[in-house]
């Protein structure tokens, strides 16, 4: 038994890991040496292509010695010298190194030799005697020698490089052969054996067995065939009685999932929490069984239990239990994730056994009714108690799991149920509030602009009056007729269409007629100036934008006491908007403490936010006032644009 033991700790999975890991290492150790190897050949490479490089350079200090050039001799030797240095330290930045012996150091050594002697005179300073021919031709043969050195290694490492990739590749087919047969040995043959034996169980011989020669996962697997088989053979007699049970099981769980059907249903269709409640009330006594049913429903507190629906209760204990007190009764000691409660009912006095007491009165009341147990569900929707189902039974009730946990399904869909019904108001309550917001803003936008247009016209019909002057009452007449007009025209858009008008296909004529109309009725100078032609808004963007630029133009025309509006639109790389007027100004940190009483300012930052616009105020008392309206990026707006700068002045 201990001999055996270590071989027990050989599973199928560690002798795959440790055939893989060593396939692995010793993949990675080949890979290893021949990137080491290719490195040094190019390292070896690169140093030939340097020490190729000193020959030249050579023959070129002798020239430019001839032709007596100090200047470019100084820079020639520091060539050469750095090129030597680089030859003698390598360069990591690139496979540059060489690929040192004990003969590439002898032969390098007289590179440096004959360098030092020819350093020296060949200096800026010592150039005045020529260097012969010899010994140009000295150097040029060490540095040769040298080349030869190295490209001799470098042959050495080519024949290593090949060595190794062979090796690889012998490896590679070793490891292949010892892979199939260990697969062969470890997998293959046993899985065999087994699909044998599976054979043998589908033609109904039962005393197959299979044989087990190891101790990993396939020879579990073989036992726990040999198990299985046995279990079959034992069972064979019984299978009709097991089917039978299956079959009752299933029918118990076709059963479970017509309720929840049945509730989901009644979930999606129920339009109130009336109508919900007694409708899942009379479900689920019925899918129960039980005889009488109660749904109670609680605050966030969980201190009082109001009684939403009531089935095969008596009328006595309903009216008396509209609401309860948490703890007053059985009822309402449910917690979240407590799941059903099987409660004992009894009378006073009564032994009770291993029976939880509770309130004697309340169990009175149900016994005299013929109650015996109480089974109580609680509803809970995130770990939040929001009511229970009590189910009274008046024969013995013996606890399910099954269906218990049927029951707590179904309350979790009850309080989903209850809660979609909770956030279908708090939606419906939301869209009123948007709405009346919305016919605010356009009331505000239209109306009251209108209102107050016209509130400026009696001023100047009064004033003219008082003057005698008839062409200005006749034009104060006029204006207001317009007026009139237009919030008629305005009323009647609103009851029709609710939004603003749109007849204009772009931003362009549609703020050039809102322009024209704000001076027609103000009487302020318009400038306009369009930069550039980027991709056009969309319809809802644009009317956003519209109401923008008409709410500043309107507090211009109020408030401002202006001669001047100049509007700027660019439209690369992006959409803005900026309108800026020459009045009185304002100071600006007092409309933001108090930016609830500018209902105007506000509309306008509700209108950028929708369309996700950036607005801006810049004021100064005396020095006008600036808004800005920057749009998001939008894509594809600098594509094919071409700016066209164009600016004019409405008159």
């Amino acid at each position: 038994m201990n001999a055996q033991a270590p071989s027990r700790n050989w599973t199928l999975t560690s002798k795959i890991s440790l055939f893989a890991g060593t396939f692995l290492l010793l993949s990675l150790l080949s890979v290893g040496a021949t990137l080491w190897i290719s490195w040094e050949l190019q390292g070896g490479a690169g140093a030939v292509n340097v020490a190729g490089q000193l020959r030249m350079m050579t023959y070129r200090l002798g020239v430019s010695q001839a032709e007596g050039d100090r200047s470019r001799m100084s820079r020639e030797v520091a060539q050469m010298q750095a090129a030597i240095d680089l030859l003698r330290n390598g360069d990591e930045a690139r496979p540059l190194a060489v690929p040192w012996d004990a003969t590439i150091h002898a032969r390098f050594a007289d590179v440096l030799r004959q360098w030092q002697i020819l350093k020296p005179r060949w200096s800026a300073a010592a150039a005045t005697s020529m260097v012969p021919r010899r010994e140009l031709d000295r150097m040029v043969a060490s540095v040769d020698a040298f080349v030869r050195s190295i490209e001799d290694r470098l042959d050495f490492w080519t024949s290593m490089l090949h060595t190794a990739q062979m090796a690889m590749g012998g490896f590679v087919l070793v490891a292949f052969m010892a892979m199939l047969f260990l697969a062969y040995l470890h997998v293959l043959e046993p899985v065999g054996q087994l699909a044998r034996g599976v054979e043998s169980i589908a033609a109904g011989d039962y005393e197959v067995r299979v044989q087990v020669d190891s101790s990993d996962e396939l020879g579990d697997l073989a036992q726990g065939f040999n198990r299985m088989a046995a279990q079959l053979r034992a069972v064979y007699g019984e299978l009709e009685q097991r089917v039978q049970l299956k079959t009752a099981a299933l029918e118990t769980e076709r059963r479970r999932l017509l309720a929840l059907y049945e509730v989901s249903a009644l979930v999606s269709r129920s339009g109130s929490l009336e109508e919900l409640a007694a409708g899942f009330t009379q479900a689920l006594r019925r899918i129960a069984q039980a005889d009488a049913a109660m749904l109670r429903w609680t605050d966030d507190t969980a201190q009082r239990y109001v009684l939403l629906a009531a089935e095969g209760m008596p009328r006595g204990i309903v009216d008396d239990e509209r609401c309860l007190a948490a703890g007053a009764c059985n009822c309402g000691r449910s917690r979240p994730g407590d799941g059903a409660q099987l409660v004992r009912l009894h009378r006073p006095g009564q032994a009770a056994g291993t029976t939880v007491l509770f309130d004697p009165h309340t169990d009175e009341a149900c016994v005299r009714e013929g109650f015996t147990t109480l089974l109580s569900v609680p509803v809970s929707l995130q770990q939040r108690l929001l009511g229970e189902i009590d189910l009274f039974y008046r024969a013995e009730h013996t606890p399910d799991p099954a269906q218990h946990a049927l029951l707590d399904a179904l309350a979790e869909h009850l309080a989903s149920a209850m809660e979609g019904l909770r956030s279908a108001a708090l939606e419906r309550e939301a869209a009123v509030a948007r709405e009346r917001t919305l016919l605010a803003r356009e009331l505000h936008d239209s109306i009251a602009q209108a209102l107050a247009f016209m509130k400026i016209q009696l001023q100047l019909l009064r004033s003219a009056l008082r003057a005698g002057d008839p062409q200005r009452v006749e034009t104060a007449i006029s204006e207001l007729d317009a007026g009139i007009r237009e919030s008629l025209a305005d009323v009647r858009e609103l009851l029709l269409h609710f939004r603003t008008r749109t007849q204009e296909q772009d931003i362009e004529p549609a703020l050039r007629s809102t322009l024209q109309k704000f001076q027609t009725q103000s009487g302020i100078d318009i400038g306009l100036e369009f930069n550039g032609r980027g991709q056009p808004l969309d319809a809802d963007v644009q009317v956003q934008v519209l109401h923008v630029v008409q709410e500043a133009l309107s507090n211009v025309r109020k408030h401002a006491q202006a001669h001047r509006v100049d509007v700027r639109v660019q439209s690369l790389p992006r959409w803005s908007f900026s309108i800026r007027d020459d009045g009185r100004g304002f100071d600006e940190s007092a409309v933001l403490d108090d930016a609830q009483a500018h209902v105007g300012l506000q509309i306008m930052r509700e209108r950028a936010a929708m369309i996700g616009a950036s607005l801006q105020l810049r004021s100064t008392p005396g020095r006008g006032t600036t808004v800005n309206l920057e749009l998001p990026q939008t894509l594809g707006a600098g594509d094919d644009a071409q700016a066209l700068p164009a600016a004019d002045t409405l008159h």
